[in-house]
């Protein structure tokens, strides 16, 4: 009888960790860019598709990374195009996370925004047209730029899974 359980908490376990490792290359680069609306409705949590595809703005401090200090990379949260990196993240006071400038300015567009009856600088994946943020130009040397996100519109991927998930290019960066 015994044996019979060992056998079968192996199997759940054998399971279990298959499932796991299919998350983790399901997570692996995942480009949703070309998905539609309704499947990026199914893909996407609620706060996630309000951010990028309707152009919201999460609650400050609450929010996945507005206080993240992990070393690692932000990516698109559709497309999987890093943007920043942590090295690159400063405490702004504002209760979203900021950062000094994007891993390459080719990842993001800015855009003229004038809602809110104020002009500002939006700031849209590039690849996706995902709504990210704002950039503002009131951040610490040497740019003085604060490049402020949304959490939802991003994935943190800490830098020892950065090989697993298909961005090792990058973990020469924290070296």
């Amino acid at each position: 009888m015994r044996n019979r359980s060992v056998l079968a908490l192996a199997a759940v376990m054998s399971v279990c960790v298959t499932s796991l490792i299919s998350q983790t290359t399901a997570n692996s680069r995942t480009d949703m860019s070309k998905l539609s609306d309704d499947q990026l409705k199914q893909k996407l949590t609620p706060q996630q598709y309000y951010v990028t595809k309707q152009d919201g703005t999460e609650p400050p401090f609450r929010n996945a990374y507005w206080d993240n200090h992990q070393p690692g990379i932000y990516v698109d949260v559709i497309s999987g195009e890093p943007l920043f990196i942590s090295k690159d993240k400063f405490e702004s006071g504002t209760g979203w996370p900021s950062f000094t400038k994007p891993v390459d300015s080719k990842a993001v567009v800015e855009k003229t925004d004038a809602s809110l009856g104020m002009v500002r600088t939006e700031v849209r994946g590039a690849k996706s047209d995902a709504h990210l943020g704002h950039v503002f130009d009131d951040g610490p040397k040497p740019t003085g730029l604060r490049y402020c996100m949304n959490s939802a519109a991003l994935r943190f991927i800490p830098v020892d899974r950065l090989d697993a998930e298909g961005y090792g290019d990058y973990v020469k960066l924290f070296k």
